[in-house]
């Protein structure tokens, strides 16, 4: 049991940093510094020596090798598989422990995830960063995350139960309970059009604050074509290829849907306080809340700098993982 969770804390924290890898590798146009899958170029490395690199841009003359996106995709790549393998791993394990306390479905769950993630990745490719593609692969990351850190916290309590001292949950209202489900869901909904926004470029669609274009409602507005999912297969999506209305209209939904959540989980974290008397719940729900704001304003007025960029989507992680837990804590008392 004890292997067991410690698998889980190590996976849990290196799927963090592949979301974060992945966040960096979108926001700095390496998505195709290797326009091949598995491997980049032909290689299971970057090319880096003369022939090799002539050998690759005859193979692949429309994408010249640009060696540090090129390393840094397959460093991403790199830690996903890793991941992945720590993810066979605790599917094998809890083979072992059928009938025990600790989670026995939710290892396979997670090993059908990342083998769905990985296919994913791959379209992300060999599609062209199609943003529908590129959008799933980061809910997929956000959702293996998720899945993980509950499997921690779940085996976690399967290892302390048997502990003397440990205080019961706190009995709270089914209410409470139904709305940490909401805010959970807003939240998902909003770390969708979060990555919608990156993937369709339209980070610049309102390039002032709190106004957009100048205005509270941006001038002319394109929902068709900035919430078009499917554009079909073939084209180039770097850099994106919608007009400036279309993208203005992105960002400012995504920003409609902050202000949304941040009211639903703010209210969320106050009832956790007072309500459901989790304190510790309560502070890390809002701290995360705030920190994601300030980054999402930060990178607005500072010109979307690539470190705060990167953040951003770290933040919308911590924020996933502490309502997560707080959903946990609220249901152990069902």
């Amino acid at each position: 049991m004890n292997w067991f969770y410690r698998l889980s804390v190590v996976a849990t924290v290196l799927c963090l940093v592949v979301v974060v890898l992945g966040a960096y590798v979108r926001l700095s146009d390496a998505g195709l510094g290797c326009p091949d899958w598995p491997g980049c170029y032909g290689h299971l490395t970057v090319p880096e020596a003369e022939e090799h690199i002539a050998r690759a841009e005859a193979r692949f003359p429309e994408r010249p090798v640009d060696v540090g996106k090129a390393w840094l995709e397959m460093i991403h790549r790199y830690a996903a598989s890793t991941l992945g393998l720590l993810l066979v791993a605790s599917a094998m394990i809890s083979l072992r422990h059928r009938g025990s306390s600790m989670p026995t479905k939710l290892p396979w769950v997670l090993l059908v995830a990342v083998l769905l993630q990985g296919t994913l990745g791959m379209w992300t490719v060999t599609w062209l960063l199609k943003p529908a593609v590129v959008t799933a692969h980061l809910l997929g990351g956000m959702t293996i995350l998720a899945l993980l850190f509950l499997q921690t916290l779940s085996t976690r309590r399967a290892v302390r139960s048997a502990s003397p001292g440990i205080k019961p949950p706190p009995h709270v209202s089914p209410g409470l309970r139904r709305f940490g489900l909401i805010a959970l869901v807003v939240l998902a909904l909003q770390i969708f059009l979060g990555g919608w926004t990156s993937t369709n470029y339209a980070a610049f669609g309102c390039p002032d604050f709190p106004t957009c274009n100048g205005a509270y409602w941006p001038p002319e507005t394109d929902f068709r074509s900035g919430f078009k999912i499917w554009h079909g297969i073939g084209e180039d999506f770097e850099g994106g290829i919608l007009s400036q209305d279309a993208r203005a209209t992105i960002h400012y939904v995504h920003r409609l849907g902050a202000i949304v959540t941040t009211l639903l989980l703010g209210f969320l974290a106050l009832r956790l306080w007072r309500k459901a008397r989790l304190p510790v719940h309560a502070a890390a729900l809002a701290a995360a809340l705030v920190l994601q704001v300030l980054i999402g304003i930060g990178i607005v007025e500072l010109q979307l700098p690539l470190g705060l960029a990167t953040a951003h989507n770290l933040g919308a992680a911590l924020l996933l993982l502490a309502v997560v837990a707080a959903n946990h804590r609220l249901w152990r008392s069902a």
